[in-house]
């Protein structure tokens, strides 16, 4: 799978917001609007139409960043800068291109599925709007499903007055996002928590070292962070985080 291919497939899946905004009314409280049988004239509703998909294009991205990956992996990749002592190497144009490029590389499979079973389909006419969204969604359902913990689920129907579910098709997209999003901070923080216990070893030794030689004058972190930054080269650290990244959502 090449990056080309999977930057077409990604912008595919902006093909069925015009769709879904053309073919759904929407109702609000107080507020209908039906865009079959308005009395509004043809211009009103046509730039209506278009701010409104504007607006659910502008969101995409964002809905994009929390139902997959990149949350996790931006995350312990800011962690990993923290932990270095580094507050602005590498800059954060660096941390969110590696960020997007690992995130394409692990929802490869995902974006494959919902490419063969949505988003081809519908471009030849093969299935309708609401089909090709039921059908679309399935794969990333699935995959937050798995990267999800029971705890958060619990949580997040807690917090709507749900009920527990009899399958995992009962469960409504929101909750699974919800449940997903708690549960990538989590295992984020997880991941961070491990990385940092090396480097503050180092920071605890160093300081320790210093105080013995009585340089108490001496910031412990002007020592220490080369020693880091050495420590993290010989030991191949980009690599090494970058396989546990994507080893975590096997």
């Amino acid at each position: 799978m090449t990056l080309k291919r999977l930057i077409k497939i990604l912008s595919s899946l902006l093909v069925f917001l015009p769709a879904i905004v053309h073919a759904a009314d929407i109702t609000l409280p107080g507020i209908s609007i039906d865009y079959g049988a308005g009395q509004q004239s043809d211009e009103t509703a046509t730039a209506f139409k278009l701010l409104l998909t504007l607006t659910l294009l502008s969101l995409a991205p964002a809905f994009l960043v929390i139902m997959t990956s990149f949350t996790r992996i931006i995350i312990v990749l800011s962690m990993l800068r923290h932990a270095l002592g580094m507050q602005q190497t590498p800059p954060n144009t660096v941390l969110v291109s590696l960020a997007m490029l690992l995130t394409m590389f692990s929802m490869a499979p995902v974006f494959n599925e919902m490419n063969k079973t949505a988003i081809q389909p519908y471009l030849d006419g093969k299935l309708d709007t609401k089909k090709a969204v039921d059908e679309g969604i399935k794969p990333l359902r699935l995959f937050m499903l798995r990267q999800t913990r029971e705890q958060d689920m619990a949580v997040i129907l807690e917090i709507n007055d749900e009920t527990a579910p009899q399958s995992a098709e009962d469960i409504s997209t929101l909750h699974i996002i919800s449940a997903f999003l708690l549960s990538e901070l989590k295992t984020a923080f997880q991941i961070g928590f491990i990385i940092f216990l090396p480097f503050l070893l180092v920071d605890l030794v160093v300081a320790s070292v210093l105080m013995s030689m009585g340089m108490i004058m001496v910031p412990p972190m002007m020592i220490s962070l080369p020693l880091k930054v050495l420590m993290f080269v010989l030991i191949d650290g980009w690599a090494l985080i970058v396989q546990s990244l994507m080893a975590s959502f096997s």
